[in-house]
């Protein structure tokens, strides 16, 4: 998968202009928060690829705002995919004899369907405060970049409808949803 040099010049000038701090660097590969899922959507690789970094020392907020800076780019046809997870607990993972196919804990499903249900509704504020208002959300997420993510794909999708594609759990405490954001998804 190639770059597009000139629109990860043009997204780094559009987050430069609207407040944040931004570079590029071109010869940075793709971690697995990219590579896994466009291997399963684009398996022939034949779409240029822009990965733009989460930061650990920013808010939900931050990550929503930066999300509705790139909002525009998605009527030029570019694709915003927010890659982490629902739920994820490494800790619990390795010190419980969890398998492949584990039953869920109910404080991942209690969480993991709390996020859902504020999403799917519109409620942007209780999603972003997902960590501290729902339930089990600091135990679902000791630490949050696996679902700042989402606050960017909300941000950058959050006018029109909502649509949850996929609902998954594996190992018991990593649980995997997919939501598709704005006008082109089919309302619930």
């Amino acid at each position: 998968m190639a770059g597009s040099p000139a629109l990860a010049e043009a997204i780094r000038q559009t987050l430069i202009r609207t407040g944040f701090e931004a570079h590029v660097h071109p010869t940075r590969g793709l971690d697995h928060g990219a590579w896994v899922p466009l291997q399963l959507i684009y398996p022939k690789a034949d779409i240029p690829v822009l990965q733009l970094s989460i930061s650990m020392n920013q808010t939900p907020e931050w990550h929503y705002r930066l999300g509705k800076a790139l909002a525009s780019y998605r009527d030029e046809g570019v694709l915003i995919i927010g890659s982490g997870a629902l739920t994820h607990n490494l800790r619990a993972l390795f010190t419980t004899p969890f398998e492949l196919e584990s039953p869920v804990p109910d404080w991942v499903s209690t969480f993991a369907d709390w996020v859902d249900e504020k999403t799917l509704a519109g409620d942007d504020t209780a999603v972003l405060n997902a960590l501290e208002m729902g339930p089990h959300g600091l135990t679902n997420h000791p630490t949050p970049e696996h679902i700042l993510p989402l606050f960017v794909a909300l941000g950058a999708g959050c006018e029109g409808p909502r649509q949850l594609l996929h609902k998954s759990t594996t190992y018991g405490v990593l649980r995997m949803d997919a939501f598709a954001f704005g006008a082109h998804v089919q309302a619930a």
